[in-house]
């Protein structure tokens, strides 16, 4: 007589419940300031870095052209949106694995205070847009000069 574990017939409906909830609770990479009301198909990586004189984003979009990226500064929010376009299919072609997202991207960060939205550049070259936000000149700390009487 052989053994057999014994597995209830509603266990299987409890570990797809258990899956379920792990992909619904998953946070998406996306801190509140950054959730929009707009659904994007994928969202690039993004690096942020500041100096004493500008904060600068880095956003990795390779095979995004330049025409397919929007960059707007409104109300202290920095807004990122674009396409990344799928080549056409090859009918030859058979697909071992695809792991590149392709479609719409959305990036928004809240501006810090000292950025001045006046002065904001960007520059797009081997896949790799750079947003520089200056910093403005009432925010650069100055020191003061103490007296004694």
């Amino acid at each position: 007589m052989d053994l057999m574990r014994f597995d209830p017939p509603l266990r299987g409906l409890e570990r797809l419940s258990e899956s379920l909830n792990r992909l619904f609770t998953t946070p998406f990479d996306r801190t509140p300031i950054e959730q929009s009301l707009t659904v994007a198909e994928w969202s690039p990586a993004v690096d942020i870095e500041e100096t004493d004189k500008e904060y600068l984003v880095k956003v990795e979009i390779p095979e995004v052209k330049k025409e397919d990226v929007k960059v707007l500064v409104e109300e202290g929010t920095l807004t990122i949106r674009g396409e990344r376009r799928q080549e056409k299919e090859e009918k030859k072609a058979r697909y071992h694995r695809m792991e590149r997202s392709y479609g719409t991207f959305f990036r928004s960060f809240t501006l810090p205070a000292d950025a001045d939205e006046e002065k904001v550049s960007a520059e797009f070259t081997d896949g790799m847009l750079k947003v520089h936000l200056l910093k403005s000149e009432n925010a650069k700390p100055r020191t003061v000069e103490i007296k004694v009487n």
